[in-house]
């Protein structure tokens, strides 16, 4: 049996998906704190951590080559549905509305390309272990 530092990718990820979720991401990192700096900058601080840190952390064996700490496939796509709300609310509240609309647009992308790869994550129980 594999362990999580050789086991293989076996989630379909196209390049498309991929791509989407990524830059997905980079919104949610980018537009997150703006929209928190108002208020605290230490809230700012903490959400790139945690934006960062949990899918750096969590991941679930199958999904990725990597795996520091894995996790069934429902919480991968719990982390990814985060980064998605995360990018598409920060970016209505700190940008202009035509930001905004491109955000979710992006995130609705994102989204329906996730499906193949969620439904796959959705059979990945529970963390397999060595």
């Amino acid at each position: 049996m594999a362990t999580p530092e050789t086991h293989q990718q076996s989630t379909p990820d196209s390049r498309l998906a991929s791509g989407l979720r990524f830059t997905t991401e980079l919104v949610a990192w980018i537009a997150t704190p703006w929209a928190l700096a108002g208020h605290s900058w230490l809230l700012a601080a903490l959400s790139v951590v945690l934006l960062i840190g949990l899918p750096t952390l969590f991941s679930t064996p199958g999904d990725k080559a990597h795996v520091m700490i894995p996790v069934p496939g429902y919480v991968t796509i719990a982390l990814v549905l985060l980064q998605l709300v995360a990018a598409v609310v920060s970016s209505w509240v700190a940008w202009p509305v035509w930001a905004a609309v491109v955000v979710t647009v992006l995130a609705v992308a994102a989204l329906a390309a996730e499906q193949p790869r969620w439904r796959q994550l959705a059979r990945l129980g529970g963390a397999r272990h060595g």
